[in-house]
């Protein structure tokens, strides 16, 4: 995991199901968001820029 990531305060999606296999959680990266699988915190984290994230979030919500 990286150093930056120890710290963020990761926000578990209210749609991840409890205990199943389908569960995601975000953190503040400062200039972005982090994303990764709840279930395997040791795993990969994805690194979204903010203007991107907003522009997914615009869409999903249209």
């Amino acid at each position: 995991m990286e150093p930056a990531a120890v710290s963020v305060g990761w926000r578990k999606s209210s749609y991840s199901a409890n205990g199943g296999a389908a569960c995601v959680a975000v953190g503040d990266a400062g200039t972005g968001v982090l994303v990764r699988d709840t279930t395997d915190r040791a795993g990969g984290m994805l690194v979204i820029p903010a203007t991107a994230w907003r522009a997914l979030l615009a869409d999903i919500r249209a």
